[in-house]
């Protein structure tokens, strides 16, 4: 039995101690997790006392030999354990496990700063994915200093937040996480005995306020909620740190070539973008209200933050005219503040800013955001715009550094004057997104009533695009204010209304970009445009629009006619017209995640390769820049894997400077949660865009790759097609398959939980066509197959290699691994995802599926397609084992995981109480609920980002 003191020393055991030694540098990490874990079982033993400590002891041993030893007695007394769990036990063990989880993910993140700041400490070479490597890769291609200045003038880089219905964490769960990861920070620092004291005391503290705080939901969660918890991680993250990554783009540059200080400061390529308050598609709860409340609490949030930075600055530049000048505008800017205060006449910084304060509040106030303001400092007119309060802030900066005090701006205006220019009065550009479906459908009514065309839906082609270019040129409107409408048409036409209502108060920036779901024709676009041009958003006179018409391809026809249907798009006279007007320049989006769920891993990711080759080609020709924005989700199935090697992994011509890409769910917790680590994950974006954009043929031209590459392209060609078959023939073609998918996987208890504002399926239907990709993922995550990220790459390989006769085939496979970075990164990806599959766990949720025939059979050939894919994979890599090039990795999974097993055997347990007993006593069924639930969340804490 462990020793279960209650203040046991760090030597002491307890359930969550590490399991295995590690190399010297991961000490560090071992001794958090073991201090982490210690205190957790304090926690436990204090709450819930010694009985339901000392089963989830004996769960985890269970657990640990089964996974470790392939035991399978362990399986079995793992069974019974679970099995004769106590009702008000149950809960208790699923939180304990769950919470290791978290815990667990927050010394990993504590560890990866801690590295990372030794490599700088001990003079290391700069790490790959650092703008330091990135410059120095540059340098050495011939590229140089005024060519990446000039790059980062015209480019954007820009991720976009996303809601989806796979963040499981509650607000207060993620403040409690961020408490401990400071306390962790703090113990890298010299301690005095009682200072380490005093911070385990605190720690436990923590973890006892986590074990106390409710994990889930019990309300649905809303639109505002979303918004409020994205803005969280501004404060957190993005506010301070986005600014702090141009000064160390700008200082990488300056040291890489030498010279000077580069001069930037017009340069605003790294910008936020949002979809949460703007995204219909799908979500009934997205409307014009919900844009206002977006746009006035993202507008509240950074009029907050300048009005705390410039309160601080008023304190910090107290300089006096007594001891150094101070210029003339200075002076000029201070004569119009409201401060009188004979206590300040020698003091121009501070009056200066005391005006800018005023006008600050002001400003709130002319916005909405008056429930920030606290004290005012007088009555004065509000900023016109953002770049008005820009002019003001440079008054002062030009005046210290013309007065020896250029330093004084260091530490807090320089970073207040790149935020303003990041940031703006709108802090993010908020997307707006719907289906091509309902623009037909709020068409086809204004047409009827309009009494221009009765049934415009039932026109082919040709006759829409007609119709819709005729629209255009024609002045009036469709929209009369004397007739009824549907509420869908009255709602839609708000939306837009409100769009332009929104840029008027906050700035252009506010809203830059209308997304197309299902854009599968010329028409889909066309038709955003004369609802635009309906609302006042594009003026059809020299077609001048200031929102962006984005198509969206996602299934993998669409990815397939994306080309085609952009190459007719621009060829249209007024669409020609209108991208002149917007600096030739057009955005496409491709989804990942939808064409995964069409199509499966293989095909997806090949697909959208082609699919960028095309548009390359496309764009060329009209002579228009492109700009690809990446509809990635978290996982691999979804698009998902590291950010720098996806993006150096994207075909030559795609990423010149222009790229948007998408952070959803749990991935916006796991990058920048922790502000270092945001700021890390923000930094690898501008490094991996400078080499895809600057590097002569591409970042992902190597010297052996381009003879070689139109043969690598036609053996992918082979393999997708054969992908393909296999997947479909699984998905859509196996009787009974859905049955299978809802029954093995926790897809309906994941629709139940209060994950998000948007419904798991498109329609209230179990097919697999109706449903969001996200959920599809996150559901075969939970019961650890994770389906979307390999099946078929097995029937794909060796289908293929069957038909080798010489060896050549298997060769060819191996040097495209080697020289072609797609499918390099495509193999690492998907070598991740096994890594975390784990069938025997996967059997036991298919023992939930009640047809024993049905179960046999499918489960059968997802096992055989797994052993196909594992195997060729080995092939082609020459690595037997999972990970091999990603060891820190391999740890963190050998640590992590006989802790998350339980959690999934937990799961597999209590869904098969509550499917037996739907009619079950409510208390019971409650209980039972909850603790399905807390399993979800924990699972996909102990998946990460393929979870």
């Amino acid at each position: 039995m462990q020793n279960r003191a209650l203040h046991a020393t760090a030597d002491h055991a307890s359930p969550f101690s590490p399991l295995a030694p590690d190399q010297d540098k991961d000490g560090p990490l071992k001794e958090d997790i073991r201090l982490l874990g210690r205190l957790l079982g304090n926690v436990i033993r204090e709450q819930e006392g010694d009985a339901v400590f000392d089963v989830v002891e004996a769960i985890r041993q269970s657990a640990v030999r089964f996974r470790r030893e392939d035991d399978h007695a362990a399986g079995a007394e793992l069974s019974a354990l679970l099995a004769n769990l106590a009702p008000e036990q149950t809960n208790a063990v699923v939180r304990a496990f769950s919470y290791f989880s978290h815990l667990a993910n927050i010394a990993e993140d504590r560890h990866h700063i801690r590295r990372r700041r030794a490599h700088l400490l001990g003079g290391s070479a700069p790490q790959p994915s650092s703008v330091a490597f990135s410059v120095a890769r540059l340098k050495d291609a011939g590229v140089g200093r005024d060519a990446i200045a000039a790059f980062l003038r015209e480019a954007l880089i820009s991720p976009v937040l996303t809601a989806h219905p796979t963040e499981a964490q509650r607000k207060s769960i993620l403040d409690a996480g961020l408490a401990i990861a400071r306390l962790l920070a703090e113990r890298d620092l010299p301690l005095t005995p009682r200072e380490r004291e005093r911070n385990v005391q605190l720690l436990q503290a923590r973890i006892a306020t986590l074990w106390q705080t409710r994990m889930l939901r019990y309300e649905k969660l809303t639109v505002a909620d979303e918004i409020d918890n994205a803005l969280s991680y501004y404060r957190t993250t993005f506010l301070r740190e986005l600014p702090a990554v141009y000064d160390d783009v700008e200082r990488e540059i300056a040291h890489g070539f030498g010279g000077g200080a580069l001069d930037l400061d017009d340069a605003d390529y790294l910008q936020m973008g949002s979809w949460i308050g703007g995204d219909r598609d799908g979500n009934p709860n997205v409307n014009a209200a919900t844009m206002r409340h977006a746009l006035l609490r993202q507008s509240a949030t950074i009029l907050e933050f300048y009005l705390d930075e410039v309160h601080a600055l008023g304190a910090e530049l107290s300089t006096s005219t007594l001891l150094v000048p101070a210029s003339e505008a200075l002076l000029a800017l201070t004569r119009q503040s409201p401060d009188d205060s004979p206590h300040r006449n020698d003091e121009p910084y501070r009056r200066a800013l005391i005006g800018i304060h005023a006008r600050l509040a002001a400003t709130a106030r002319e916005l909405g955001a008056a429930a920030i303001l606290r004290k005012e400092p007088g009555a004065s007119a509000p900023y016109r715009d953002a770049e008005e309060l820009h002019g003001d802030l440079s008054v002062l900066a030009a005046s210290l550094a013309a007065n020896n005090g250029a330093i004084l701006a260091e530490p807090r205006l320089n970073g207040l004057l790149r935020a303003v220019r990041i940031f703006g009065f709108h802090l993010a550009s908020l997307d707006m997104r719907q289906g091509s479906d309902v623009h037909e459908a709020v068409l086809a009514e204004l047409f009827a009533r309009g009494g221009v065309e009765p049934d415009y839906a039932a026109l082919g082609e040709d006759a829409k695009v007609a119709l819709l270019l005729g629209e255009l040129a024609r002045p009036r409107l469709l929209f009369s204010p004397f007739l009824d409408y549907s509420d869908t048409t009255a709602s839609e036409l708000e939306v837009f209304r409100t769009a332009r209502e929104l840029q008027r108060r906050h700035g252009q920036r506010a809203i830059r970009h209308y997304i197309i779901s299902h854009t599968e024709t010329v028409s889909d676009l066309l038709e955003v445009l004369v609802l635009q041009k309906e609302t006042g958003l594009l003026h059809p006179d020299g077609m001048r629009g200031s929102v962006m018409v984005v198509p969206l391809f996602e299934t993998i026809p669409d990815l397939q006619r994306a080309a085609a249907i952009m190459a007719q798009w621009m060829a249209l006279p007024p669409v020609a017209q209108l991208v002149a007007h917007q600096g030739r320049l057009q955005e496409v989006m491709l989804g990942y995640s939808d064409s995964n769920k069409d199509g499966g891993f293989l095909t997806s990711n090949w697909e959208l390769y082609q699919a960028e080759l095309k548009l390359v080609d496309v764009f060329a020709a009209a002579g228009v820049r492109l700009r690809l924005f990446h509809g990635r989700g978290g996982t691999v199935g979804r698009g998902g894997g590291p950010s720098y090697e996806a993006i150096l992994a994207q075909p030559p011509g795609t990423v010149n400077g222009q790229i948007r890409l998408t952070e959803q769910g749990e991935i916006i917790s796991s990058k920048f949660s922790n502000a270092e680590i945001g700021r890390r994950n923000l930094e690898l974006l501008v490094a991996a865009t400078l080499e895809a954009g600057l590097l002569p043929g591409g970042a992902s031209a190597g010297p052996q790759q381009a003879p070689r590459l139109a043969l690598f392209e036609e053996v992918m060609a082979e393999l997708s097609q054969r992908a393909y078959h296999a997947y479909r023939g699984l998905v859509y073609e196996t009787p009974g398959f859905t049955d299978y998918f809802f029954a093995s996987t926790p897809i309906a208890e994941i629709a139940e939980l209060n994950l998000g504002s948007r419904p798991a399926s498109r329609k209230s239907t179990r097919r697999i066509e109706d449903l969001r990709a996200i959920p599809w993922g996150f559901s075969w995550g939970q019961c650890r197959v994770l389906l979307p990220g390999w099946y078929g790459f097995g029937s794909a390989v060796s289908g293929w290699l069957g038909e080798d006769q010489d060896g050549k085939r298997l060769a060819t496979l191996q040097e495209m691994a080697r020289h072609w970075p797609f499918f390099a990164t495509l193999l690492s990806n998907m070598d991740m995802v096994l890594a975390k599959t784990d069938l025997a766990i996967a059997s036991r949720y298919a023992a939930l599926v009640p047809d024993e025939a049905l179960r046999q059979r499918i489960f059968d050939r997802i096992a055989a397609e797994h052993a196909a894919t594992v195997h060729c994979l080995e092939r082609i890599t020459g690595n037997a084992e999972r990970l091999v090039h990603n060891p820190a990795l391999a740890r963190s999974i050998t640590n992590r995981f006989p802790y998350l097993d339980p959690l999934n055997h937990l799961q597999v347990e209590l869904i098969g109480r509550h499917r037996a007993h739907p009619a079950a006593p409510e208390d019971r069924h409650n209980r039972v609920h909850r603790g399905i639930h807390l399993s979800i969340n924990g699972v996909a804490a102990g998946l990460r980002n393929t979870g």
